[in-house]
């Protein structure tokens, strides 16, 4: 794993680095998950047209536990913001490995990593995700900041879904 620009980073950074990753894709729901620098295992979605994909949250802005309420008002502000922009997207849910936190989140085609992060910081994040065909990366919200690691991609069976872009 490589780490650039480590200034101010987030107390919760370690976590961000180990975080996984669900996103509901039509017919099927695919985790994806860090791994060491230079790996790429399982297959990049079709869907994102080998753009990358950022995965966002609006839950618990400035890493304070909100109410399921106020995270589910936050995540409808997200979506209309998306939806105002015009971008492509996919439900997500990103967390710990182990399962026990987890975050509504989305997956968004259409950024880059400065209007990823831009988002973040709208929405009070400390950090987003970016996969790409070759890289996982957690790009830090507030700062330049990104750990860059490999990842791996497995297909959970099929799943509901719907694409709001």
């Amino acid at each position: 794993m490589h780490v650039t620009g480590t200034t101010a980073l987030s107390p919760d950074w370690d976590h961000y680095r180990t975080a996984v990753v669900d996103i509901r894709f039509p017919g099927r729901t695919v985790h994806v998950e860090p791994r060491a620098f230079g790996t790429a295992g399982g297959c990049f979605p079709q869907a994102a047209g080998g753009a990358a994909v950022h995965v966002i949250t609006a839950w618990n802005p400035r890493g304070r536990t909100a109410s399921a309420d106020a995270n589910a008002r936050a995540h409808r502000l997200l979506l209309g913001r998306l939806r105002g922009l015009g971008l492509d997207w996919w439900p997500a849910e990103g967390g710990d490995p182990g399962g026990t936190h987890r975050e509504e989140s989305v997956a968004v085609v259409g950024l880059d990593d400065a209007a990823a992060r831009a988002l973040g910081r709208r929405f009070g994040q400390d950090a987003v995700f970016a996969w790409t065909p070759g890289a996982w990366r957690v790009l830090a919200c507030g700062t330049g900041a990104a750990s860059v690691s490999g990842w791996a991609a497995s297909a959970r069976g099929r799943a509901r879904s719907r694409s709001a872009g």
